[in-house]
């Protein structure tokens, strides 16, 4: 061949080889992350259950930095040059699925968690709205400090 058009040189071969490590290392870091958010996924399950709201609030910031790790190696690995290999390769392709798996049952735990957060929202606020009718002629002002401040006698002992 002239000048060697057509064919590949040996350093554009081991650019490929790097490609395809780093394609392999992509899809193993997706795996890390999605088991990693399936067990914070279950550990906000027990906090929502066990109802320490401190716990939820910190799984809560856990979930969503490994949701947004997730979703950036998802658009690396999609703009990846090796990208076909993800089909292409058997033992890529069954990491592909159980990441898909996981991630589905991902969602679905989830769901139920947001379901049953929003159950403790409303009977929490059922509750609050019972102890405000109970509690009928108490008066609630604030205080200089900007916090609620009840008062039994607000406006009841006036003697002008």
């Amino acid at each position: 061949m002239i000048f060697g058009f057509g064919k590949k040189r040996d350093d554009d071969d081991d650019d490929d080889d790097e490609d395809e490590e780093e394609e392999v290392d992509l899809v193993n870091f997706q795996l890390e992350n999605a088991k990693a958010l399936s067990a914070v996924l279950r550990q906000e399950t027990q906090a929502i259950t066990a109802r320490v709201s401190t716990e939820i609030e910190n799984i809560a910031k856990q979930k969503m930095t490994l949701i947004d790790q997730l979703r950036t190696t998802d658009q690396r690995i999609a703009s990846h040059p090796h990208v076909n290999q993800l089909t292409e390769d058997e033992h890529l392709s069954q990491v592909v699925a159980q990441i898909q798996s996981i991630v589905l049952d991902c969602q679905q735990v989830n769901k139920v968690n947001g379901e049953s957060l929003s159950r403790a929202q409303l009977s929490f606020n059922k509750l609050n709205n019972m102890l405000q009718r109970t509690h009928g002629k108490v008066g609630m002002t604030y205080n200089a400090g900007g916090k609620t401040h009840t008062i039994s006698t607000l406006g009841t002992n006036i003697k002008a």
